[in-house]
């Protein structure tokens, strides 16, 4: 066999010969000196550590890329992981929610003080300082579980015992270690920029933007997205259900079907406690809006909450902002030239607006109705109208911007904001983001009821993201109710859905490092089946079957 191999780095559109076996970061001999944190090779994503054993197309990238923003987060995560196992070894510390740029961390054990983070801040500083090298290495089922069991991790042999594999990547630092969902960044030296906020019991881990990587962002606190995570945890205590390992064994105890029932009838009793506070302010009360990012569930909750609210004797009309859709060709472009769906321009107001003040007004109207096929509006021959004392629900992602419905008085409006708040985590130190959560549902629901590839839902979903940062996000804290949609057992029944769409996606695919990494994480749960969930659960909007109809 040849001991040199052919590897082009995309970074300077240059094929170099190196030694079969070498580094990722061997070759940056080749490239100016930027503080690269990650890389793709041949389109999948690893750390700087990774040996080359074949021929290879390598891209080097920094925390001004997705990819290598997910690494520097995670990174830091890890190395708070090893200062806390130094610092407060009796002490145990878990990954929480992300907050904005930044992560929420509880440290249990004892009261979190002010000199516990500057303890931890300093530790950090000094490893980042000592430039120490992380290396990505291969170990032993039996020596991976042998090393949890002596330092009491219950999560990680939790996650252990659901997979089934000789040998195990992990990630360590001088003697410590971990098994992390993703690579990290090969040196400490990167790391230079972050800071530990104390909030609420806990602190934050604050990162930099990808837009200002030289400084921490600033915090903004978002105090009752922060009151809803709160409730989820309370919920997750009930259900006795707070990593993967915890699901895993419920799933292999044959004890899913009770536990969807549970957490159904949970997420039920939130839904109840909205629709009471509307029912107390029906005097006033004519629209509801609903609102919240893609894949949220929006419409069946609209669906779900208009049953509850009719049990209550309020007799209500839904509308749904999808059917207001311009016809795509008129459809607003983004920054990168493509029809931008998530802009506020990409719905006709003037229609609707038109429609809602007729409807307040008494007058009977034809709503429209949008083709996702053929991108094509047009208005139905379903005539509806608005009596005395009923209400109108509406539910989009622009259903907190008071400019959507600006005929509508706002002391008429009730705003409900939900999302998909995804409330496990794989182990105590690696999250589960919530985008991830939306994204596999919109994957399984696009290819299901709009003729979309997982690969097509990927092109489209930086632009989804883009929308939800400029269009839903700012506006979150505005609304008079929340619910998370998350429910925890989802993950373990989408998983049969998004796994053969995923492997559709090859590595010649400019989206095959989301797919891989999709991938990984779900190869950590185990299957669920369908055949228990619910009729009128808000994961049947994605997976078919449900009770209602859209």
């Amino acid at each position: 066999m040849n001991d040199n191999i052919s590897v082009y780095i995309k970074n300077i559109d240059k094929n170099v010969t190196i030694k079969r076996g070498a580094k990722i970061y061997d070759l940056f001999q080749f490239l100016s000196d930027e503080d690269y944190i990650t890389s793709k090779v041949n389109n999948e994503v690893t750390s700087l550590s990774f040996t080359i054993k074949i021929n290879s197309t390598v891209e080097f990238l920094t925390i001004k890329n997705d990819f290598g923003m997910e690494v520097y987060r995670r990174s830091l995560a890890f190395l708070l992981s090893k200062v806390v196992s130094e610092l407060f070894p009796e002490r145990k510390l878990k990954i929480g929610h992300s907050l904005g740029p930044g992560y929420y961390f509880d440290l249990f054990g004892a009261a979190l003080t002010a000199n516990d983070l500057k303890l931890l801040k300093n530790a950090m500083n000094d490893e980042i300082s000592a430039q120490k090298q992380i290396f990505r290495e291969r170990i032993s089922y039996e020596e991976a579980i042998n090393y949890f069991k002596k330092n009491n991790r219950e999560d990680k042999i939790k996650l252990l015992s659901g997979l089934n594999m000789s040998k195990l990547s992990i990630y360590r630092c001088d003697n410590f270690f971990e098994l992390f969902d993703g690579p990290l960044a090969s040196n400490t030296k990167v790391l230079k920029v972050f800071d530990l906020i104390q909030y609420g019991n806990g602190f934050i881990l604050q990162f930099p933007k990808k837009s200002a990587p030289d400084k921490v962002a600033p915090f903004i606190e978002q105090k009752k997205i922060f009151e809803v995570y709160k409730e989820t945890k309370d919920i997750c205590k009930v259900l006795k259900v707070d990593n993967v390992g915890s699901l895993n064994e419920i799933i292999i105890n044959n004890e899913i079907d009770n536990h969807i029932q549970i957490a159904e009838n949970l997420q039920l009793k939130q839904i109840i406690k909205i629709s009471d506070d509307i029912f107390t302010r029906r005097e006033k009360v004519r629209l509801i809006s609903i609102a919240g990012p893609s894949s949220s569930g929006k419409t069946t909750f609209s669906k779900k909450i208009s049953l509850q609210l009719q049990s209550l004797g309020l007799k209500l009309i839904t509308i749904s902002i999808d059917n207001y859709f311009i016809d795509r060709d008129l459809t607003p472009l983004d920054d990168d030239g493509k029809p931008d769906y998530e802009s506020l321009d990409a719905l006709n107001l003037e229609l609707l607006n038109e429609n809602l003040s007729d409807l307040l007004q008494g007058k009977t109207v034809k709503l429209p109705i949008y083709n996702f096929f053929t991108g094509k509006s047009s208005i139905s021959d379903r005539e509806i109208t608005l009596n005395q004392n009923e209400m109108i629900v509406i539910e989009g992602i622009h259903c907190l911007n008071d400019k959507l419905t600006s005929s509508i008085n706002p002391k008429e409006k009730y705003k409900i904001y939900i999302s998909a708040l995804t409330q496990i985590n794989l182990d105590d130190n690696n999250r589960i983001p919530t985008t991830d959560n939306r994204l596999l549902r919109r994957m399984v629901r696009d290819y299901k009821y709009r003729g979309h590839s997982a690969k097509k839902t990927f092109q489209m979903w930086p632009s989804v993201r883009n929308g939800e940062e400029k269009y839903i996000f700012p506006f979150q804290n505005n609304a008079d109710g929340y619910l998370n949609t998350a429910l925890d057992y989802e993950l373990a029944v989408l998983k049969q859905f998004a796994e053969p769409l995923l492997m559709q996606i090859k590595p010649f695919d400019e989206e095959y490092s989301e797919a891989v990494r999709l991938q990984k994480f779900l190869s950590y749960i185990i299957s669920a089946p369908t055949a228990n969930v619910p009729s009128t659960s808000i994961l049947r909007e994605f997976i078919g079957g449900s009770f209602f109809e859209y």
